[in-house]
């Protein structure tokens, strides 16, 4: 059963607090002072006060979970920052249907995301944060946005008091940032924690409680050492539009055809496209060939450069550096592809010669493995002209080089 109220987002949820979030919907934040003032007075000052920082969160929400649902949606601070793209939590979700329980307890569950795309898929979602503010959210977000309600239920608990008997699968998210309200569920709201251990739960009372439901998986950050991985768990790092969003370790006891223990797996959305190590050696360091990839970021973090090098029949410019060259252009969905046209060792004055003899105005500056920041790089060549081209500042064979072309279409 649902044991929160709404103490604190009450008066938001009242007629004359739903007209002033519907009057703030697209208010512009540099106008926030006039328009404060304004709706003063007319309206409560604490409530136009609450109603203006909603506002503000829902359009910050808006990134991750869309117009539709961010303005249907109430948000904490700490709520917006750490939630789970809606993409991503989708994906996931769809993962656990290829697992197949009916019922998934949701623990450190946040303002809802997690829930609400569970359910979505069909799931009977037990949803568990211990922070008052941040259970209530999760209650009205998943009443406002997913039909068929009593497919989810919300509770105000510690997760490590809560019983998981009976549970099929669960699915825990801990908090990865210190300060108050950051212990077992409620979302933290200080620095970043790097230490498994220091999360909220810990990372072995997590990896403990999905062993004893026996299906379930642990959302972690993507930096996670891989010694730390369970060698009965599957770990997957999960990118969205290039950007690496989160790693999950998976377990289920039943089904090793959905679930491979020990694998290391890189999945990238939007495309949904999924790569599964095959235990392959480092690929050995080459000559620089026409072609440059640049691995997704998914790919990396899960150590799976060689078998992207492998489906390129290429090598590493460097045993230090996740660029693979290759002589042919071979289309792939986990890396991006430049053709490059020089190759250069690292000189910011040739460069700059370089650049204005070719006209290059639209410059696009990457690094690995070099101390050079690329803001550097721009205010000292000066580019300028019509035409475009990328430089990758890194190291070819242990030299710092310079290598210059673009990306191909």
């Amino acid at each position: 059963m649902n044991d929160v109220s709404f103490p604190h987002l009450g008066p938001l949820l009242s007629t004359e607090g739903q007209a002033l979030l519907a009057v703030l919907r697209d208010h512009d934040p540099a106008q926030e002072l006039a328009v404060a003032t304004r709706l003063r007075r007319e309206h409560p000052a604490e409530l136009v006060s609450a109603a203006l920082a909603q506002a503000r969160l829902r359009q910050r929400a808006v990134a991750k979970f869309g117009a539709d649902d961010a303005y249907r949606m109430y948000f904490t601070p700490n709520g917006v920052e750490q939630s789970t793209r809606r993409t991503v939590a989708a994906y996931r979700a769809s993962r656990f249907r290829d697992i197949g329980p009916v019922q998934v307890t949701d623990l450190c569950c946040g303002i809802g995301g997690d829930a609400i795309a569970l359910a979505r898929e069909g799931f009977v979602v037990e949803a568990v944060d211990m922070d008052p503010l941040t259970a209530e959210a999760a209650l009205i977000n998943v009443g406002m946005v997913v039909e068929g309600t009593p497919l989810i239920t919300v509770s105000c608990t510690d997760v490590l008091e809560y019983d998981l008997t009976g549970t099929e699968a669960v699915f825990i998210d801990p908090a990865r940032r210190g300060g108050k309200g950051g212990s077992r569920g409620g979302r933290g709201g200080g620095g970043r924690i790097f230490d498994p251990e220091g999360y909220s739960p810990p990372l072995s009372w997590a990896i403990d409680a999905v062993r004893r439901v026996g299906t379930g998986a642990v959302k972690i950050a993507p930096g996670v050492p891989h010694e730390l991985i369970p060698a009965d768990f599957e770990a997957e790092w999960i990118s969205d539009g290039g950007d690496v969003k989160e790693a999950v370790l998976w377990h289920d006891e039943g089904r090793p055809e959905a679930i491979t223990p020990g694998a290391r797996r890189a999945t990238l959305l939007p495309s949904g496209a999924t790569l599964v190590g095959r235990g392959l050696p480092d690929p050995e360091v080459r000559p620089m060939g026409r072609y440059l990839y640049e691995p997704d970021g998914a790919v990396i973090r899960a150590h799976l450069v060689a078998e992207v090098a492998d489906e390129l029949g290429g090598g590493l410019i460097d045993p230090t550096i996740a660029y693979v060259t290759a002589d042919e252009l071979r289309p792939t969905p986990y890396a991006t592809a430049y053709e490059i046209t020089d190759e250069l060792p690292f000189n910011l004055k040739k460069l700059k010669a370089l650049l204005r003899e070719r006209g290059v105005g639209n410059l696009t500056v990457k690094k690995r493995g070099s101390a050079v920041e690329p803001e550097e790089v721009r205010r000292k060549v000066k580019p300028s002209g019509p035409n475009a081209a990328t430089v990758f500042l890194t190291r070819v064979a242990g030299a710092p080089t310079m290598l210059i072309g673009g990306p191909v279409a």
